[in-house]
């Protein structure tokens, strides 16, 4: 005998199995790690402070 299955539940499994994947996806292309944040706005103040330390007074 083979089980029982209801409709209903298996594709709503498959439905958030997909979304879960696309997810994924979705993390890898367009998703930075924290370091990688963290990294960047460090750098863009640092940049900031030099430019900041450059100007002229007036």
């Amino acid at each position: 005998m083979s089980e029982i299955v209801n409709l209903k539940r298996h594709r709503k499994r498959l439905a958030r199995a997909e979304k879960e994947t696309q997810a994924e996806a979705n993390r890898r292309q367009f998703g930075r790690s924290r370091l990688e944040r963290e990294k960047q706005e460090a750098e863009a103040r640092r940049a900031g402070q030099h430019l900041d330390n450059h100007k002229r007074e007036t």
